[in-house]
């Protein structure tokens, strides 16, 4: 069954609902390619803001091979694309999207030399109260070492230490780090950490049928109080993607 999420009547202008889901390509475990299915599961959530990781945009004859778009025209959200990398002739990598207005978006580079191109894409978004709210959606690599390397790049002062930085700050993601790594420990020296432990029956995201591993993480700024923490676990969420999406609602 769905966890329960805060009513329309309960949530206020003040509140705030952040989602972060790997869609690993809109590939579900039948092996079916169904952007429709990722935007049905989304659908559900009710969220303002959702971070997506591996997703693959390319422009071609139909509308859900650009899947970016055809998720951001479903949902009504306005959306940005942080590229990574080409695959298959499309943009592939990280896209936040969202109710709120865009201030500013920006695709930070913290490859690793000889690694897969990874990135950390920045969007400002402007909170109802006129307040900057700051979202860093991230996929970090699978190697150690490399993980390493994007941790110290990801608190350096070009990125989430930037001077510049006027709000809050949310960093969210698929981190690949199941054990408690470099980029955990240094994100909680800085951060507040939604850890599931403390707030779910389940504290494993990965692989979502029957999970084992602890892979997706969200970590903010104290001005942002978490109220609640699920992980949404339906029948369809189960089989579209290898991955469970992490919802956070938040009092601003």
């Amino acid at each position: 069954m769905p966890q329960s999420f805060l009513s329309d009547n309960a949530r206020s202008s003040s509140h705030l609902r952040i989602v972060t889901y790997n869609i690993h390509k809109c590939r579900g475990l039948d092996r079916r390619v169904r952007p429709a299915r990722i935007v049905e599961v989304l659908s559900e959530l009710d969220a303002d803001v959702i971070a997506l990781q591996e997703v693959l945009s390319v422009e071609s004859s139909t509308a859900e091979a650009n899947q970016a778009a055809f998720i951001a025209k479903e949902l009504d959200f306005n959306y940005c694309i942080g590229e990574n990398r080409k695959l298959h002739g499309g943009k592939y990598g990280n896209v936040t999207l969202s109710r709120l207005p865009f201030e500013l978006t920006h695709n930070y580079d913290i490859t690793r030399q000889g690694r897969e191109p990874r990135g950390c894409l920045r969007v400002d978004l402007q909170l109802p109260d006129k307040r900057a709210l700051h979202v860093f959606n991230v996929h970090l690599g699978t190697a150690f070492m490399e993980r390493r390397f994007q941790a110290r790049r990801l608190i350096d002062r070009e990125i989430l230490n930037d001077s510049q930085l006027n709000g809050a700050r949310i960093v969210l993601g698929d981190f690949n780090e199941w054990t408690r790594g470099l980029a955990s420990r240094l994100l909680n020296v800085h951060f507040e950490t939604a850890e599931p432990r403390l707030h779910l029956p389940r504290a494993r995201t990965y692989p979502g049928i029957f999970p084992l591993l602890h892979l997706d993480h969200i970590y903010f700024d104290p001005q942002l109080h978490l109220q609640r923490l699920t992980l949404h676990r339906t029948p369809l969420s189960l089989i579209a993607s290898d991955h469970l999406p992490l919802v956070a609602d938040f009092i601003l």
